[in-house]
């Protein structure tokens, strides 16, 4: 008897700890034309609970293209029960997605992504509208998609930025499954004037802490964005990099946030500690992490996608 529920102790133990593993995201982004060319290929999407390909945009008539081998590719990663979704939008999202968005065309365009989630048998849309492109038809875009997404089981995700908060209807907020906050590009080499790290610990912090505490959005519905690059300022100093590239290119960089140029010049990036404790900041007062974007990460032991694995799996020890 006593090993009877010895056994049902140690089963009831791994259900909890694979229900929080389920329950914790770990979302990651691809650019649509790194899949279209093979270089997705070299990412482990057992590490993924979620895929945004990032980004399909349509035309200025809302029409999208057809995208040869991206079915095979969806239906590949699905081999690893990780859900994938179309982002739309950037942050060069075009100028026309004002116009899409008007009454005039809005549900014709709605159908289209619709039509879409189903041709490439996506799991959902990530909506990553930015600054003008949240305009006063965002709110019933929001609604009308959820509509037409959510009975066909579809996800509705969005990526925000605490920078365009008041743009934001409550209502929109409360259709998406899940939110990814875009908690970096604080600054960058659009401020030459303002060097320094776009995306520090404390910025995390503060990000959270008005989505969940001032905005009071549930946590378990936010994830926080966590980049897997850097920007560069000075006169020797690259324009941007991956970490990928700032790991491999100077000795000992992944284990710090900053390195200098030879010649004048700095680096600004998130390394291998400020990753994990972003990490542990998230599973404290998130759902989970967001990744920009996957193919940036280093291998090995300098692995930024392995050290959030690698704490989520310590916590649920």
């Amino acid at each position: 008897m006593k090993k009877y529920f010895l056994l049902l102790a140690i089963l009831m133990s791994c259900i909890c700890v694979n229900a929080q593993q389920i329950q914790f995201r770990i979302i990651g982004y691809l650019r649509l034309q790194n899949i279209l060319d093979g270089q997705a290929s070299q990412v482990d999407y057992s590490k993924v609970t979620h895929l945004n390909i990032a980004f399909i945009n349509p035309d200025s008539t809302g029409n999208f293209a057809a995208f040869k081998g991206l079915r095979a590719f969806v239906d590949r990663v699905h081999q690893y029960h990780v859900k994938v979704l179309a982002s739309i939008g950037g942050g060069l999202a075009p100028a026309y997605y004002s116009a899409l968005l008007t009454d005039a065309n809005r549900m014709a365009f709605m159908d289209k992504l619709a039509q879409l989630t189903e041709l490439y048998n996506l799991d959902g849309v990530d909506i990553d509208l930015e600054g003008e492109r949240i305009d006063t038809n965002y709110g019933n875009f929001i609604t009308g998609l959820s509509l037409i997404l959510k009975p066909k089981g579809k996800l509705l995700t969005a990526a925000v930025a605490t920078v365009y908060k008041t743009r934001y209807t409550d209502r929109a907020l409360s259709l998406f499954d899940f939110i990814n906050i875009m908690s970096y590009d604080k600054t960058g080499p659009w401020k030459p004037e303002n060097p320094g790290p776009h995306a520090p610990y404390y910025m995390a912090v503060e990000d959270l802490n008005y989505w969940v505490v001032e905005k009071g959005i549930p946590k378990n519905k936010l994830n926080l964005g966590i980049p897997f690059y850097g920007y560069g300022f000075g006169p020797n100093a690259p324009a941007d990099m991956s970490f990928r590239k700032i790991a491999g290119t100077y000795p000992g960089a992944a284990n710090n946030d900053e390195i200098d140029i030879p010649g004048g010049g700095t680096i600004y990036y998130n390394g291998i500690l400020t990753i994990k404790n972003k990490t542990l900041l998230a599973l404290q007062q998130a759902g989970g992490i967001m990744i920009w974007q996957l193919l940036q990460d280093a291998a090995g032991t300098n692995s930024l996608l392995n050290t959030v694995n690698a704490v989520i799996s310590l916590k649920n020890k």
